[in-house]
């Protein structure tokens, strides 16, 4: 569910303004009336009030600029918002190319370099003396000093998407560049930290304790990307045969059903998934759940050829796909596990969800408890906090390698 309160759509955008929003327009507000006292009591008060209305006006610009080349792209914009330290765009994946990031990139610090041109063109036809003028002034600077700020190659800064961008063309490898761009912005998190405190501490600067907490914002959102690409990563480069598991029985097609539930199933806490095989082929998948519907008269003579769903008509994936179509096509599909083929067309393994959690924590060297597997195996969920649902559906149409 989308944060904040939303205040209509723009290009069909919804957008939003996060509630520490609210709070930073009433500083701006009282920071900036300061600097326009000279008009009196009522008209400063305005004056500050409008010029912060204008900065995240401006930001909306900023970011609507990423969002609308990204929709050029063909890429789905979920929403922007603004908040206490400028404003986001929610984009629903990533472009396919370093080409097309850099344009998406670039788009909103463009935009801010433009308003800085548009409104010092606008000052040449204004009283110098008159309010208007001032704001026009005031605007220009504000957008030339935002447009620089996030050209400062560091994510999530828009030049370290930028940086991203070429050192994905350089390397032809789109998480090198994310981890360049990211460990920029870490040093960048780091140096406005130290830079903000030292200068509260030893000079009594308030403004330092405002570096400060960008340094950090910067810093732990620095920290996620890594985070973030090591988990794509991870879903990239783990593949089915390496997740699969052989949960799975083989038993003979030509048993009757009374044979199979006799041998198989009487005593079973858990039933296992059962495959049909004969003459040394596999015929399909044993779904126990039909014997429910079939008359027990029956049982005597039919056998397992009767009610097998043959392995051209299961939704299957191969042993080379990514976890990332492994998940896509779980989800997609709304398979609780899902069935692995050789290249000779055999049953392989089998993959569920517990079977996922389970590998990428091997590649990433993260501990889980067997027991969290089993859960997770048992309940057919992922655990809270790890969205890899959401995750394969974004990285999909970029990672496809079958």
């Amino acid at each position: 569910m989308q944060a904040g309160c939303r205040i209509g759509t723009l290009f069909g955008i919804p957008l939003f303004v996060d509630y520490s929003w609210f709070a930073i327009v009433l500083l701006f507000t009282v920071v900036n009336r300061q600097d326009y006292a000279q008009w009196g009591p009522n008209l400063s008060w305005m004056a500050g009030f409008a010029i912060a209305i204008l900065l995240f006006a401006s930001v909306l610009l900023h970011e609507l600029g990423h969002s609308l080349v990204a929709q050029s792209q063909g890429i789905e914009v979920n929403s922007i918002t603004l908040f206490l330290f400028g404003g986001v765009a929610s984009i629903d994946q990533e472009s396919k190319t370093p080409g097309q990031a850099f344009q998406v990139a670039i788009a909103g610090p463009l935009v801010s370099f433009s308003l800085f041109f548009i409104l010092n063109l606008v000052t040449y036809i204004l009283p110098p003396s008159s309010l208007i003028y001032s704001l026009a002034q005031d605007l220009a600077s504000i957008n030339l000093v935002l447009g620089i700020f996030n050209l400062i190659p560091g994510l999530p800064l828009d030049g370290g998407q930028v940086l991203k961008a070429m050192v994905w063309k350089i390397t032809g490898n789109r998480f090198s560049g994310v981890r360049w761009a990211a460990r920029g912005g870490q040093f960048l998190g780091i140096l406005g930290v130290s830079l903000g405190l030292s200068a509260f501490l030893f000079s009594k600067s308030y403004g330092g304790l405002w570096i400060a907490l960008i340094g950090w914002f910067v810093l732990q959102n620095a920290g996620s990307y890594n985070r973030l690409t090591d988990l794509q990563e991870a879903l990239v480069k783990i593949k089915a045969t390496d997740t699969m598991t052989r949960e799975f029985r083989v038993v003979d097609a030509d048993l009757t059903l009374r044979q199979f539930a006799d041998e198989y199933l009487i005593g079973v806490d858990v039933v296992p998934v059962y495959f049909a095989a004969s003459d040394g082929r596999y015929r399909g998948l044993v779904p126990v759940e039909a014997l429910r519907v079939i008359e027990r008269s029956q049982w005597e003579t039919q056998t397992l050829n009767h009610i097998v769903q043959p392995l051209d008509e299961l939704i299957t994936i191969s042993e080379k796909a990514s976890l990332v179509e492994v998940i896509h096509k779980m989800e997609e599909k709304q398979l609780r596990r899902i069935t692995v083929l050789s290249p000779a067309g055999a049953v392989a393994g089998m993959i569920d969800r517990g079977d996922v959690v389970r590998s990428v924590a091997n590649y990433l060297k993260i501990a889980i408890p067997e027991s969290s597997i089993r859960s997770i195996k048992e309940q057919g969920v992922y655990p809270p906090g790890l969205p890899l649902p959401a995750l394969a559906k974004t990285m999909i149409a970029n990672y496809r390698t079958e």
